[in-house]
């Protein structure tokens, strides 16, 4: 099984009743995998991580064990209730999913879970293997009923997405919890707050000494002349490089087992700390008063491999010939990307893209660079209000907040609010393709479906912003190039605040028909590139210099044909269903 889909597995045999997720690589699956159980347990996919991780502490609170998941970037979004979350506790047992990303294979920037869970004094659990992530999913549920408290199961990218054997258990038959009213405990004002602090404390102090005794955290002494303390995947690295070495694993990375910790140090000669992105654990056991070599040595970016640790610690130089270097391949806008048509028009009216989280993320590269800005979910409608009120309107005239559907839902509709309500006079793009496409394709409160398969009244973008009182709202098709030129134009020149919605679905949806394919008929070609300069993949310049387009790759969405000024580019009637 994949990583991902043992944790599913594993939430299935915990008796797990709630699931609320928002897709986010290298998170996403684990959701996709639990819809395979719906007989059994009900997942969905929340509008963001704050909502999703709310639901989950509705459904433990009254009794029921429930789940959340997310990328690391997530959890920032979902931190506001977990904070609140610990001081609370459970009733259901409930549990977290938080999915690192180490080398930011997706994603904006390198955080660290563990940072984010020791502040907010929530338990750890971080599995090397898919067997581990399976079991110690089951495992994070007792230990949040035991202990009272929300569990987060850690991983990455690469514990994720890569694949062992796993045996696989039945379910438990788990009771639901009576729920009790009990404001002292759930109603989190700062008198009932202030009780409940200590009572935390207490709990990662009784955690901590449990963990010694836990099987998760194990010791393998060998050679005690070099002991390794590690845990999840850099444990395979080290088992792979350091075999004669003395290993402490540990399953348990929040609160540490103290104990079991001093007394592994007590038994070997020099002490290293082998773990990916902060030296979460290292600092604690410094503090300790134990000498330890960790991030003196070992880099503090990026995911770790068995090489790396073979050259910072044992000094070998890898032969870099022997490495299997793939060709560089920049991700790129797939062919007959709607984007690409609504990004191509921009380009030539040399329009500013504040951007957001997406596909369309995509467009910050050549050729086409119309984004200039990427931050997080829903920053590009709150940066253009910031620019806004910085510098006025007038500077912002040649600007637009681009956002996708799935992320205007997110947090980006919070955005728009705000620059209603704080009298904002720029201009949205949302760009619409019917599903949430980077993470690879989940359904989102707009399309109709629901994680479950179940079908649903979407909700309308158009009549959400009308709602606001926004009184320019204009849709258009992602490739409708005259009429967009036209839609910017006017919109960018309106002393008001405007929307566009720019709707054609992703080309590479299920049930998305190729309406048409087209050829170059290099008697008219005369080879000027401009039908080129959005960068579409299916097209080449053949060995004459005229353009040259890649059947098996063209989708056929007709930009190349309505950008050709000389008629070149023709259309070959055909009905082909996508894949």
């Amino acid at each position: 099984m994949l990583g991902n889909e043992a944790i599913a597995r594993g939430i299935y045999e915990a008796g797990v009743k709630v699931s609320s997720a928002y897709p986010g690589t290298p998170s996403t699956e684990i959701s996709e995998y639990l819809s395979d159980y719906k007989d059994d347990v009900y997942s969905e996919w929340a509008p963001n991580e704050k909502v999703a991780v709310e639901v989950a502490i509705g459904a433990s609170m009254v009794g029921v064990r429930s789940f959340a998941c997310m990328k690391h970037v997530g959890l920032n979004v979902a931190a506001d209730p977990l904070y609140t979350a610990s001081y609370i506790g459970v009733n259901g047992g409930l549990v977290l999913t938080v999915a690192d990303d180490p080398g930011m294979y997706s994603s904006q920037n390198e955080q660290d879970t563990r940072a984010v869970a020791r502040a907010a004094h929530i338990p750890v659990l971080e599995p090397s293997n898919s067997q581990e992530a399976k079991d110690m999913t089951v495992l994070a549920y007792d230990l949040s009923e035991e202990y009272d408290t929300p569990v987060i199961l850690r991983t990455t990218t690469r514990l994720a997405h890569s694949q062992s054997v796993v045996e696989l258990k039945d379910r438990r038959e788990v009771q639901d919890r009576e729920y009790i009213k009990n404001p002292q405990k759930n109603v989190m004002v700062p008198a009932n707050a202030k009780l409940k602090h200590p009572l935390v404390v207490e709990r990662n102090k009784k955690l901590s000494e449990a963990a010694s005794e836990m099987d998760i955290n194990f010791i393998e002494y060998n050679d005690r002349s070099m002991g390794i303390i590690t845990s999840g995947i850099p444990y395979l690295y080290v088992k792979e490089v350091f075999p004669k070495a003395s290993v402490l694993k540990l399953g348990l990375v929040n609160p540490l087992p103290r104990k079991l910790i001093e007394d592994f140090a007590k038994n070997v000669d020099k002490l290293y700390v082998i773990e990916e992105l902060d030296p979460i654990i290292e600092e604690q056991v410094k503090s300790w008063g134990i000498e330890v070599v960790g991030k003196d040595i070992l880099p503090l970016v990026g995911e770790y491999s068995a090489n790396m640790l073979r050259e910072k610690i044992l000094g070998e130089k890898v032969d870099s010939s022997l490495k299997a270097e793939a060709p560089v391949r920049p991700p790129i806008l797939c062919p007959g990307c709607p984007h690409r048509s609504v990004y191509s028009v921009m380009n030539k009216l040399k329009l500013h893209g504040a951007g957001d989280i997406g596909c369309y993320t995509l467009g910050a590269g050549a050729p086409l660079q119309t984004i200039d800005s990427t931050i997080c979910m829903g920053a590009s409608i709150s940066s253009l209000h910031g620019m806004e009120k910085a510098k006025g309107s007038e500077f912002i005239k040649d600007w637009v907040a681009v956002i996708g559907d799935s992320t205007f839902l997110h947090t980006g509709i919070n955005s728009l609010m705000n620059m209603v309500y704080n009298k904002s006079k720029g201009t949205v793009l949302i760009l619409d393709n019917s599903i949430t496409a980077m993470t690879g394709h989940q359904e989102n409160p707009a399309t109709g479906k629901t994680l479950m398969g179940e079908d649903v009244s979407p909700i309308d973008i158009k009549k959400i912003c009308e709602a606001m009182g926004i009184n320019r709202v204009k849709e258009i098709s992602s490739f409708d190039l005259e009429g967009l030129t036209k839609t910017f134009k006017e919109e960018l020149s309106s002393n008001e605040l405007s929307v566009i919605i720019a709707k054609a679905p992703c080309v590479l949806l299920k049930g998305v028909a190729i309406k048409n394919q087209y050829v170059v008929n290099k008697e008219k070609c005369r080879k000027c590139g401009l039908c080129m300069k959005p960068g579409c993949p299916a097209l080449t310049k053949d060995e004459d210099g005229s353009t040259k387009i890649n059947d098996t790759m063209c989708n056929g969405c007709g930009l190349c044909f309505r950008l050709c000024p000389f008629d070149a580019i023709e259309k070959v009637e055909s009905v082909i269903d996508s894949l």
